[in-house]
Protein backbone atom coordinates (compact mmCIF):
# COMPACT_ATOMS: atom_id res chain seq x y z
CA UNK A 1 0.00 0.00 0.00
CA UNK A 2 3.15 2.31 0.62
CA UNK A 3 4.64 1.91 -2.76
CA UNK A 4 1.49 2.12 -4.46
CA UNK A 5 0.53 5.84 -2.39
CA UNK A 6 4.07 6.91 -3.49
CA UNK A 7 3.08 5.96 -7.08
CA UNK A 8 0.07 7.82 -6.80
CA UNK A 9 1.22 10.74 -5.80
CA UNK A 10 4.48 10.99 -7.78
CA UNK A 11 1.72 10.85 -10.83
CA UNK A 12 -0.30 13.58 -9.67
CA UNK A 13 2.95 15.73 -9.03
CA UNK A 14 3.55 15.20 -12.58
CA UNK A 15 0.26 16.92 -13.60
CA UNK A 16 1.13 20.08 -13.58
CA UNK A 17 4.19 19.54 -16.19
CA UNK A 18 1.20 17.94 -18.70
CA UNK A 19 -1.14 20.97 -18.12
CA UNK A 20 -2.09 23.54 -20.69
CA UNK A 21 -0.21 26.86 -21.39
CA UNK A 22 -1.22 29.74 -23.18
CA UNK A 23 1.47 29.91 -25.45
CA UNK A 24 0.88 25.91 -26.20
CA UNK A 25 -2.61 25.75 -26.26
CA UNK A 26 -4.72 28.39 -26.26
CA UNK A 27 -3.30 31.46 -27.72
CA UNK A 28 -3.86 30.15 -30.96
CA UNK A 29 -7.55 29.64 -29.94
CA UNK A 30 -7.61 33.49 -28.80
CA UNK A 31 -5.91 35.08 -31.39
CA UNK A 32 -8.05 32.73 -33.94
CA UNK A 33 -11.77 33.37 -32.63
CA UNK A 34 -11.81 36.17 -30.31
CA UNK A 35 -9.02 39.25 -31.19
CA UNK A 36 -11.08 39.59 -34.08
CA UNK A 37 -13.38 41.83 -32.00
CA UNK A 38 -11.29 42.21 -28.93
CA UNK A 39 -8.06 44.06 -30.02
CA UNK A 40 -7.77 48.46 -29.92
CA UNK A 41 -10.20 49.96 -32.01
CA UNK A 42 -12.86 47.17 -32.62
CA UNK A 43 -16.06 46.36 -30.59
CA UNK A 44 -14.75 44.02 -27.57
CA UNK A 45 -14.77 45.83 -24.78
CA UNK A 46 -11.70 44.33 -23.17
CA UNK A 47 -8.39 43.47 -25.15
CA UNK A 48 -7.39 40.17 -25.88
CA UNK A 49 -3.81 40.51 -27.89
CA UNK A 50 -1.17 38.96 -25.23
CA UNK A 51 -1.10 36.80 -22.64
CA UNK A 52 -1.14 39.19 -19.93
CA UNK A 53 -4.76 40.72 -21.16
CA UNK A 54 -5.78 37.44 -21.56
CA UNK A 55 -4.70 36.12 -17.95
CA UNK A 56 -6.31 38.74 -16.57
CA UNK A 57 -9.81 37.94 -18.12
CA UNK A 58 -8.80 34.38 -17.49
CA UNK A 59 -11.93 33.51 -15.73
CA UNK A 60 -14.26 35.41 -17.72
CA UNK A 61 -13.04 33.40 -20.86
CA UNK A 62 -13.97 30.39 -18.96
CA UNK A 63 -16.80 31.28 -17.80
CA UNK A 64 -18.43 32.77 -21.44
CA UNK A 65 -16.34 30.03 -23.21
CA UNK A 66 -17.94 26.90 -21.05
CA UNK A 67 -21.60 28.79 -21.10
CA UNK A 68 -21.13 29.49 -24.91
CA UNK A 69 -21.82 32.73 -24.79
CA UNK A 70 -18.64 33.99 -26.91
CA UNK A 71 -17.37 33.23 -29.54
CA UNK A 72 -21.31 35.10 -30.33
CA UNK A 73 -21.99 32.49 -33.20
CA UNK A 74 -25.88 31.39 -32.63
CA UNK A 75 -26.41 29.06 -36.18
CA UNK A 76 -26.43 24.80 -34.82
CA UNK A 77 -23.18 23.48 -36.94
CA UNK A 78 -24.56 20.20 -36.56
CA UNK A 79 -27.41 21.37 -38.82
CA UNK A 80 -25.97 23.42 -41.62
CA UNK A 81 -23.11 25.15 -41.89
CA UNK A 82 -21.72 28.82 -43.12
CA UNK A 83 -19.41 31.21 -44.35
CA UNK A 84 -16.95 32.79 -41.28
CA UNK A 85 -18.10 30.75 -38.37
CA UNK A 86 -16.69 31.27 -35.20
CA UNK A 87 -17.42 28.83 -32.83
CA UNK A 88 -15.55 26.95 -29.92
CA UNK A 89 -15.42 22.89 -30.37
CA UNK A 90 -16.26 21.23 -27.29
CA UNK A 91 -12.02 20.09 -27.29
CA UNK A 92 -11.51 24.29 -27.46
CA UNK A 93 -13.53 24.47 -24.83
CA UNK A 94 -12.32 21.99 -22.79
CA UNK A 95 -8.49 23.19 -23.42
CA UNK A 96 -9.35 26.79 -22.10
CA UNK A 97 -10.79 25.55 -18.84
CA UNK A 98 -8.36 23.06 -17.95
CA UNK A 99 -5.90 25.82 -18.67
CA UNK A 100 -7.53 28.42 -16.11
CA UNK A 101 -8.29 25.66 -13.28
CA UNK A 102 -4.65 24.92 -13.52
CA UNK A 103 -3.26 28.02 -12.79
CA UNK A 104 -3.30 30.20 -16.01
CA UNK A 105 0.12 29.16 -17.06
CA UNK A 106 2.28 31.00 -19.89
CA UNK A 107 4.03 28.54 -21.26
CA UNK A 108 7.95 28.71 -23.42
CA UNK A 109 7.74 31.81 -25.40
CA UNK A 110 9.02 30.18 -28.53
CA UNK A 111 5.74 28.38 -28.80
CA UNK A 112 3.91 31.26 -29.09
CA UNK A 113 2.33 31.82 -32.57
CA UNK A 114 2.08 35.35 -33.95
CA UNK A 115 -0.51 37.76 -32.92
CA UNK A 116 -2.94 37.83 -36.87
CA UNK A 117 -1.47 40.91 -38.99
CA UNK A 118 -4.68 42.36 -38.36
CA UNK A 119 -4.91 45.61 -40.71
CA UNK A 120 -6.41 49.51 -39.46
CA UNK A 121 -9.71 49.75 -40.01
CA UNK A 122 -11.21 47.49 -42.05
CA UNK A 123 -10.84 43.59 -42.81
CA UNK A 124 -11.64 43.72 -46.17
CA UNK A 125 -9.31 45.89 -47.50
CA UNK A 126 -8.99 49.30 -48.71
CA UNK A 127 -12.59 51.04 -49.35
CA UNK A 128 -13.29 52.41 -53.14
CA UNK A 129 -16.03 54.49 -52.05
CA UNK A 130 -16.26 55.47 -47.87
CA UNK A 131 -19.43 57.07 -46.85
CA UNK A 132 -19.44 59.06 -43.83
CA UNK A 133 -22.12 60.65 -41.77
CA UNK A 134 -21.93 64.66 -42.15
CA UNK A 135 -23.23 65.19 -38.48
CA UNK A 136 -22.98 63.24 -35.17
CA UNK A 137 -26.12 61.99 -33.97
CA UNK A 138 -26.71 62.23 -30.38
CA UNK A 139 -28.88 59.23 -28.49
CA UNK A 140 -30.16 60.00 -25.29
CA UNK A 141 -29.49 58.43 -22.64
CA UNK A 142 -33.45 57.69 -21.68
CA UNK A 143 -33.27 54.01 -22.01
CA UNK A 144 -34.88 53.91 -25.11
CA UNK A 145 -34.42 52.67 -28.48
CA UNK A 146 -34.37 54.71 -31.73
CA UNK A 147 -34.36 53.75 -35.14
CA UNK A 148 -32.52 56.26 -37.22
CA UNK A 149 -32.26 56.91 -41.20
CA UNK A 150 -29.20 58.63 -43.03
CA UNK A 151 -29.09 59.46 -46.54
CA UNK A 152 -25.43 59.24 -47.78
CA UNK A 153 -25.39 60.26 -51.38
CA UNK A 154 -23.23 58.01 -53.78
CA UNK A 155 -22.01 60.92 -55.81
CA UNK A 156 -21.62 58.10 -58.80
CA UNK A 157 -21.81 59.41 -62.13
CA UNK A 158 -21.92 55.42 -63.61
CA UNK A 159 -23.11 52.22 -62.40
CA UNK A 160 -21.12 50.23 -60.15
CA UNK A 161 -21.16 46.69 -59.21
CA UNK A 162 -20.35 46.10 -55.22
CA UNK A 163 -18.86 42.79 -54.01
CA UNK A 164 -19.07 44.41 -50.63
CA UNK A 165 -20.64 46.97 -47.93
CA UNK A 166 -19.38 47.38 -44.56
CA UNK A 167 -21.16 49.39 -41.98
CA UNK A 168 -18.73 50.74 -39.53
CA UNK A 169 -20.30 52.17 -36.25
CA UNK A 170 -18.61 55.41 -34.75
CA UNK A 171 -19.91 54.19 -31.05
CA UNK A 172 -20.39 50.51 -30.72
CA UNK A 173 -21.81 50.88 -27.37
CA UNK A 174 -24.91 52.28 -28.83
CA UNK A 175 -24.91 51.11 -32.14
CA UNK A 176 -27.17 47.76 -32.32
CA UNK A 177 -27.40 46.52 -36.00
CA UNK A 178 -27.87 48.76 -39.08
CA UNK A 179 -29.66 47.90 -42.76
CA UNK A 180 -28.36 49.76 -45.64
CA UNK A 181 -30.63 50.19 -48.82
CA UNK A 182 -30.16 51.71 -52.54
CA UNK A 183 -32.34 55.21 -53.25
CA UNK A 184 -32.32 55.70 -57.25
CA UNK A 185 -35.25 57.99 -56.92
CA UNK A 186 -34.32 60.36 -53.71
CA UNK A 187 -37.39 59.44 -51.67
CA UNK A 188 -35.23 59.34 -47.96
CA UNK A 189 -34.12 62.09 -49.06
CA UNK A 190 -37.04 64.33 -49.99
CA UNK A 191 -37.95 63.13 -46.17
CA UNK A 192 -35.28 64.47 -44.60
CA UNK A 193 -35.63 67.50 -46.16
CA UNK A 194 -39.10 67.66 -44.22
CA UNK A 195 -36.96 68.22 -40.99
CA UNK A 196 -33.56 70.35 -41.93
CA UNK A 197 -33.52 71.60 -38.53
CA UNK A 198 -32.16 67.48 -37.35
CA UNK A 199 -29.26 65.49 -39.37
CA UNK A 200 -31.61 62.34 -40.65
CA UNK A 201 -34.96 61.12 -39.05
CA UNK A 202 -36.41 58.81 -36.83
CA UNK A 203 -38.21 56.22 -38.51
CA UNK A 204 -39.22 52.42 -38.44
CA UNK A 205 -39.67 50.00 -41.99
CA UNK A 206 -39.86 52.59 -44.91
CA UNK A 207 -38.36 55.96 -45.11
CA UNK A 208 -40.96 57.72 -47.86
CA UNK A 209 -42.45 60.77 -46.97
CA UNK A 210 -46.15 60.04 -45.60
CA UNK A 211 -45.84 55.86 -46.12
CA UNK A 212 -47.56 53.20 -44.34
CA UNK A 213 -44.17 52.12 -43.17
CA UNK A 214 -44.15 48.67 -44.92
CA UNK A 215 -42.23 49.96 -47.61
CA UNK A 216 -39.14 48.73 -46.63
CA UNK A 217 -39.91 45.06 -47.51
CA UNK A 218 -39.65 46.01 -51.17
CA UNK A 219 -36.56 48.43 -51.03
CA UNK A 220 -33.50 47.13 -52.62
CA UNK A 221 -31.35 46.00 -49.52
CA UNK A 222 -27.85 45.32 -49.28
CA UNK A 223 -25.87 42.77 -46.20
CA UNK A 224 -26.71 44.76 -43.18
CA UNK A 225 -24.05 45.02 -40.11
CA UNK A 226 -24.73 42.97 -36.90
CA UNK A 227 -21.30 43.19 -34.37
CA UNK A 228 -18.59 40.89 -34.42
CA UNK A 229 -19.14 39.66 -37.89
CA UNK A 230 -16.40 40.27 -40.78
CA UNK A 231 -18.79 41.32 -44.18
CA UNK A 232 -19.24 39.21 -47.07
CA UNK A 233 -17.49 39.64 -50.04
CA UNK A 234 -19.76 38.46 -53.20
CA UNK A 235 -18.29 35.50 -54.80
CA UNK A 236 -16.28 35.89 -58.45
CA UNK A 237 -19.37 36.75 -60.99
CA UNK A 238 -21.62 38.06 -58.41
CA UNK A 239 -22.87 41.39 -57.04
CA UNK A 240 -24.98 44.29 -56.38
CA UNK A 241 -25.92 47.29 -58.16
CA UNK A 242 -25.30 50.67 -57.27
CA UNK A 243 -26.61 53.09 -59.48
CA UNK A 244 -25.79 56.59 -60.76
CA UNK A 245 -26.96 59.29 -58.59
CA UNK A 246 -28.23 57.20 -56.13
CA UNK A 247 -28.59 57.46 -52.39
CA UNK A 248 -27.06 54.84 -49.72
CA UNK A 249 -29.90 54.75 -47.34
CA UNK A 250 -28.77 53.30 -43.53
CA UNK A 251 -31.27 52.47 -40.87
CA UNK A 252 -29.45 52.23 -37.61
CA UNK A 253 -30.58 50.69 -34.71
CA UNK A 254 -29.54 52.66 -31.46
CA UNK A 255 -29.96 50.22 -27.95
CA UNK A 256 -31.64 51.40 -25.07
CA UNK A 257 -28.99 52.97 -22.98
CA UNK A 258 -28.80 55.01 -19.92
CA UNK A 259 -26.15 57.83 -20.61
CA UNK A 260 -26.59 60.28 -23.82
CA UNK A 261 -23.82 59.17 -26.09
CA UNK A 262 -22.85 59.95 -29.89
CA UNK A 263 -22.16 58.78 -33.10
CA UNK A 264 -20.57 58.91 -36.20
CA UNK A 265 -20.50 56.24 -38.36
CA UNK A 266 -19.68 55.58 -41.99
CA UNK A 267 -20.05 53.36 -44.41
CA UNK A 268 -17.34 50.95 -46.91
CA UNK A 269 -18.17 49.95 -50.60
CA UNK A 270 -15.87 48.08 -52.69
CA UNK A 271 -16.23 47.54 -55.85
CA UNK A 272 -15.40 44.77 -58.30
CA UNK A 273 -12.19 45.04 -60.35
CA UNK A 274 -13.28 46.23 -64.02
CA UNK A 275 -11.83 43.21 -65.49
CA UNK A 276 -14.38 40.97 -63.40
CA UNK A 277 -16.96 39.08 -65.11
CA UNK A 278 -20.37 40.13 -63.27
CA UNK A 279 -23.20 38.38 -64.83
CA UNK A 280 -25.05 37.31 -61.42
CA UNK A 281 -26.87 39.89 -59.47
CA UNK A 282 -27.84 39.09 -55.61
CA UNK A 283 -31.28 39.98 -55.21
CA UNK A 284 -33.50 39.15 -51.49
CA UNK A 285 -36.70 39.05 -50.43
CA UNK A 286 -38.22 39.11 -46.97
CA UNK A 287 -39.90 36.29 -45.45
CA UNK A 288 -42.78 37.23 -42.97
CA UNK A 289 -45.29 34.45 -41.35
CA UNK A 290 -48.04 35.58 -42.83
CA UNK A 291 -49.73 37.50 -45.86
CA UNK A 292 -49.68 41.43 -46.33
CA UNK A 293 -52.80 43.00 -46.94
CA UNK A 294 -53.78 45.84 -48.96
CA UNK A 295 -52.08 49.00 -46.96
CA UNK A 296 -49.87 47.05 -45.17
CA UNK A 297 -51.64 46.66 -41.93
CA UNK A 298 -54.33 43.71 -42.05
CA UNK A 299 -50.93 40.86 -42.27
CA UNK A 300 -49.75 42.56 -38.83
CA UNK A 301 -52.19 42.90 -37.22
CA UNK A 302 -52.22 39.31 -37.30
CA UNK A 303 -48.97 38.84 -35.19
CA UNK A 304 -49.66 38.18 -31.80
CA UNK A 305 -48.56 37.04 -28.96
CA UNK A 306 -50.23 36.64 -25.97
CA UNK A 307 -49.40 36.94 -22.20
CA UNK A 308 -48.09 33.71 -20.34
CA UNK A 309 -47.99 31.45 -23.79
CA UNK A 310 -45.84 30.14 -26.18
CA UNK A 311 -46.21 30.71 -29.80
CA UNK A 312 -44.54 29.31 -32.85
CA UNK A 313 -44.77 30.83 -36.74
CA UNK A 314 -45.02 29.08 -39.66
CA UNK A 315 -43.84 31.17 -42.54
CA UNK A 316 -44.15 29.92 -45.99
CA UNK A 317 -42.63 30.50 -49.76
CA UNK A 318 -43.53 28.46 -52.55
CA UNK A 319 -41.27 28.96 -55.13
CA UNK A 320 -41.84 30.11 -58.55
CA UNK A 321 -39.38 29.82 -60.29
CA UNK A 322 -35.61 27.79 -59.80
CA UNK A 323 -33.25 29.91 -57.56
CA UNK A 324 -29.97 29.39 -55.72
CA UNK A 325 -29.50 30.75 -52.05
CA UNK A 326 -26.59 32.79 -50.82
CA UNK A 327 -27.63 33.26 -47.83
CA UNK A 328 -30.19 34.49 -44.77
CA UNK A 329 -30.29 36.30 -41.65
CA UNK A 330 -33.21 35.73 -39.57
CA UNK A 331 -34.26 38.73 -36.78
CA UNK A 332 -36.74 38.77 -33.76
CA UNK A 333 -36.71 40.71 -30.61
CA UNK A 334 -36.33 39.55 -26.64
CA UNK A 335 -38.97 36.96 -26.94
CA UNK A 336 -37.18 35.15 -29.91
CA UNK A 337 -36.45 31.31 -28.95
CA UNK A 338 -35.54 29.27 -32.04
CA UNK A 339 -35.40 29.24 -35.54
CA UNK A 340 -35.78 26.93 -37.91
CA UNK A 341 -35.54 27.13 -41.92
CA UNK A 342 -35.53 24.54 -44.24
CA UNK A 343 -36.49 23.61 -48.61
CA UNK A 344 -39.22 21.50 -48.78
CA UNK A 345 -38.51 19.97 -52.44
CA UNK A 346 -40.78 18.90 -54.73
CA UNK A 347 -39.62 14.93 -54.53
CA UNK A 348 -40.56 15.78 -51.11
CA UNK A 349 -36.37 15.58 -50.09
CA UNK A 350 -35.40 18.27 -47.40
CA UNK A 351 -32.29 20.73 -47.35
CA UNK A 352 -31.86 22.18 -44.07
CA UNK A 353 -30.55 26.14 -44.14
CA UNK A 354 -30.49 27.10 -40.54
CA UNK A 355 -31.63 26.30 -36.76
CA UNK A 356 -30.64 28.22 -34.02
CA UNK A 357 -31.77 26.64 -31.09
CA UNK A 358 -31.19 29.35 -28.63
CA UNK A 359 -31.96 33.17 -30.26
CA UNK A 360 -29.75 35.71 -28.62
CA UNK A 361 -31.23 39.00 -29.27
CA UNK A 362 -27.78 40.78 -28.34
CA UNK A 363 -25.85 38.17 -31.35
CA UNK A 364 -28.07 38.89 -34.69
CA UNK A 365 -26.32 37.56 -37.67
CA UNK A 366 -26.25 37.65 -41.11
CA UNK A 367 -25.84 33.71 -42.72
CA UNK A 368 -23.98 33.24 -45.84
CA UNK A 369 -23.77 29.68 -47.13
CA UNK A 370 -20.53 28.13 -48.44
CA UNK A 371 -21.91 26.73 -51.53
CA UNK A 372 -25.13 27.86 -53.46
CA UNK A 373 -28.05 25.98 -52.18
CA UNK A 374 -30.45 25.45 -54.71
CA UNK A 375 -34.30 25.20 -54.55
CA UNK A 376 -36.59 24.32 -58.04
CA UNK A 377 -39.51 26.00 -58.89
CA UNK A 378 -42.95 24.22 -56.56
CA UNK A 379 -40.08 23.45 -53.79
CA UNK A 380 -41.31 25.11 -50.22
CA UNK A 381 -39.29 27.47 -47.73
CA UNK A 382 -40.59 26.74 -44.69
CA UNK A 383 -39.01 29.21 -41.68
CA UNK A 384 -40.64 28.62 -37.76
CA UNK A 385 -40.07 31.00 -35.10
CA UNK A 386 -40.85 30.08 -31.58
CA UNK A 387 -41.43 32.89 -28.67
CA UNK A 388 -41.51 32.89 -25.09
CA UNK A 389 -44.47 35.62 -23.68
CA UNK A 390 -44.35 33.50 -20.07
CA UNK A 391 -43.33 35.03 -16.62
CA UNK A 392 -40.21 32.14 -16.80
CA UNK A 393 -38.83 33.43 -19.65
CA UNK A 394 -35.98 35.65 -17.88
CA UNK A 395 -35.30 38.09 -21.47
CA UNK A 396 -38.94 39.01 -20.98
CA UNK A 397 -39.29 42.76 -20.89
CA UNK A 398 -42.64 43.22 -19.41
CA UNK A 399 -43.47 42.05 -16.02
CA UNK A 400 -46.18 40.57 -15.64
CA UNK A 401 -46.14 39.67 -19.32
CA UNK A 402 -48.39 41.52 -21.46
CA UNK A 403 -49.84 41.02 -25.29
CA UNK A 404 -46.99 41.92 -27.57
CA UNK A 405 -47.15 43.11 -31.32
CA UNK A 406 -44.70 44.34 -34.15
CA UNK A 407 -43.29 47.10 -33.63
CA UNK A 408 -40.21 48.69 -33.88
CA UNK A 409 -39.11 48.55 -30.04
CA UNK A 410 -36.90 46.20 -28.39
CA UNK A 411 -40.33 45.11 -26.28
CA UNK A 412 -41.80 44.91 -29.58
CA UNK A 413 -41.64 41.76 -31.58
CA UNK A 414 -40.47 40.62 -34.94
CA UNK A 415 -40.36 37.79 -37.19
CA UNK A 416 -37.85 38.83 -40.16
CA UNK A 417 -36.38 36.58 -42.64
CA UNK A 418 -34.26 38.16 -45.56
CA UNK A 419 -33.05 35.55 -47.83
CA UNK A 420 -30.28 36.09 -50.83
CA UNK A 421 -30.70 34.71 -54.28
CA UNK A 422 -29.56 34.51 -57.30
CA UNK A 423 -32.02 33.11 -60.30
CA UNK A 424 -30.23 29.71 -60.95
CA UNK A 425 -27.89 28.53 -63.49
CA UNK A 426 -27.24 24.97 -64.65
CA UNK A 427 -24.23 23.86 -62.63
CA UNK A 428 -25.25 25.78 -59.39
CA UNK A 429 -25.10 22.67 -57.60
CA UNK A 430 -21.25 22.30 -58.22
CA UNK A 431 -20.72 25.84 -57.13
CA UNK A 432 -18.36 26.24 -53.95
CA UNK A 433 -17.41 29.20 -52.56
CA UNK A 434 -15.16 28.11 -49.96
CA UNK A 435 -14.54 24.99 -47.66
CA UNK A 436 -16.34 24.71 -44.42
CA UNK A 437 -14.45 21.74 -42.67
CA UNK A 438 -16.26 19.35 -40.73
CA UNK A 439 -14.92 20.16 -37.26
CA UNK A 440 -12.72 16.99 -37.35
CA UNK A 441 -11.81 17.38 -40.51
CA UNK A 442 -7.19 17.23 -40.75
CA UNK A 443 -5.97 20.21 -43.37
CA UNK A 444 -3.65 18.28 -45.44
CA UNK A 445 -1.79 21.40 -46.96
CA UNK A 446 1.30 22.58 -45.71
CA UNK A 447 0.94 25.67 -43.88
CA UNK A 448 1.50 28.63 -46.30
CA UNK A 449 0.90 26.89 -49.32
CA UNK A 450 -1.25 26.34 -51.94
CA UNK A 451 -2.71 23.81 -53.11
CA UNK A 452 -3.32 22.85 -56.71
CA UNK A 453 -5.75 24.93 -58.34
CA UNK A 454 -8.99 22.91 -59.17
CA UNK A 455 -10.12 21.81 -61.99
CA UNK A 456 -7.39 22.35 -64.15
CA UNK A 457 -7.86 22.81 -67.17
CA UNK A 458 -10.54 25.03 -66.12
CA UNK A 459 -12.95 26.52 -68.41
CA UNK A 460 -15.13 28.79 -65.96
CA UNK A 461 -15.01 28.14 -62.11
CA UNK A 462 -11.85 27.62 -60.54
CA UNK A 463 -10.77 27.28 -57.08
CA UNK A 464 -7.25 27.98 -55.10
CA UNK A 465 -6.99 26.27 -51.93
CA UNK A 466 -4.45 27.87 -49.04
CA UNK A 467 -3.35 26.73 -45.36
CA UNK A 468 -2.22 29.82 -43.50
CA UNK A 469 -0.19 29.45 -40.92
CA UNK A 470 -0.97 33.35 -38.89
CA UNK A 471 -3.81 35.15 -39.93
CA UNK A 472 -2.58 38.52 -42.11
CA UNK A 473 -3.26 40.12 -45.00
CA UNK A 474 -3.01 38.95 -48.73
CA UNK A 475 -3.20 40.28 -52.50
CA UNK A 476 -4.59 37.79 -54.56
CA UNK A 477 -4.15 38.56 -58.39
CA UNK A 478 -4.86 36.55 -61.65
CA UNK A 479 -1.74 37.24 -63.96
CA UNK A 480 -1.20 36.16 -67.58
CA UNK A 481 1.69 33.33 -68.13
CA UNK A 482 4.39 36.57 -68.36
CA UNK A 483 3.13 37.73 -65.20
CA UNK A 484 1.28 40.96 -65.81
CA UNK A 485 -1.80 41.55 -63.85
CA UNK A 486 -5.38 40.60 -65.56
CA UNK A 487 -7.07 41.82 -62.51
CA UNK A 488 -7.19 41.96 -58.52
CA UNK A 489 -9.34 39.06 -57.03
CA UNK A 490 -8.53 40.19 -53.50
CA UNK A 491 -7.30 43.31 -52.24
CA UNK A 492 -5.53 43.72 -48.68
CA UNK A 493 -8.05 41.39 -47.11
CA UNK A 494 -7.50 40.01 -43.74
CA UNK A 495 -7.57 36.02 -44.19
CA UNK A 496 -7.50 33.99 -40.71
CA UNK A 497 -5.19 31.05 -39.69
CA UNK A 498 -6.31 27.88 -41.19
CA UNK A 499 -7.38 27.04 -44.62
CA UNK A 500 -9.30 29.03 -47.50
CA UNK A 501 -10.72 28.49 -50.74
CA UNK A 502 -10.83 31.16 -52.58
CA UNK A 503 -12.68 30.88 -56.32
CA UNK A 504 -12.28 32.78 -59.48
CA UNK A 505 -13.85 33.09 -62.68
CA UNK A 506 -12.29 31.93 -66.21
CA UNK A 507 -14.95 32.44 -68.81
CA UNK A 508 -13.57 35.79 -70.34
CA UNK A 509 -9.89 34.42 -70.69
CA UNK A 510 -8.58 33.45 -73.70
CA UNK A 511 -7.07 29.68 -74.61
CA UNK A 512 -3.73 29.31 -72.37
CA UNK A 513 -1.57 29.29 -69.60
CA UNK A 514 -2.49 31.41 -66.27
CA UNK A 515 -1.50 32.08 -62.68
CA UNK A 516 -3.19 32.42 -59.12
CA UNK A 517 -0.43 35.00 -57.72
CA UNK A 518 -0.78 34.98 -53.61
CA UNK A 519 0.70 38.05 -51.74
CA UNK A 520 1.45 37.88 -47.51
CA UNK A 521 3.47 39.64 -45.39
CA UNK A 522 6.37 36.79 -45.63
CA UNK A 523 5.72 34.80 -48.31
CA UNK A 524 4.52 34.33 -51.58
CA UNK A 525 3.27 31.58 -53.41
CA UNK A 526 2.10 31.29 -57.14
CA UNK A 527 -0.21 28.30 -59.10
CA UNK A 528 -0.15 27.54 -62.69
CA UNK A 529 -3.50 26.72 -64.37
CA UNK A 530 -4.74 25.89 -68.10
CA UNK A 531 -7.81 27.69 -69.63
CA UNK A 532 -9.16 25.93 -72.23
Amino acid sequence: MKHFLTLIFFIFSLAPIFAQTFTEDIAEIIYNKCSTCHRPGEIGPQSLTNYDEVKNWASTIKFVTSMKIMPPWQADHQYSRFLGENFLTQTEIDLISDWVDNGAEKGPDAAEPNFPDFPEGSLLGEPDLVLTMTQAHVHQGNNQDVYWYYVLPSGLTEDKVIKAIEFRPGNSKIVHHALMFEDTEGIAAARDAQNPSQYGFPEFGGFAPGGNGFEILGQKEYPGYVPGQKPIRFPEGMGQTLSAGSDVVVQVHYAPWSTTEEDLSSVNIFFADENEPIDRFVQDSVMLPFNIAPGGLLGFAQFRLDPEEIQTFHGTWELEEDLSFVGLSPHMHLLGQDWEVYIEHTDGSMTNLIRIPEWDFNWQGNYFFPRLIVAEAGSTIHAYATYDNTSENPNNPSSPPISVGWGERTIDEMYYLPLMYVPYQEGDENVIFDNVLDIDDEINIEPNNIAAISPNPVSDLAFADINLENGGVLNIDLLNIKGQKIRSIRKNEFFSIGEHRINFRTDNLSEGVYMIHINGKNFSLTEKFVKN
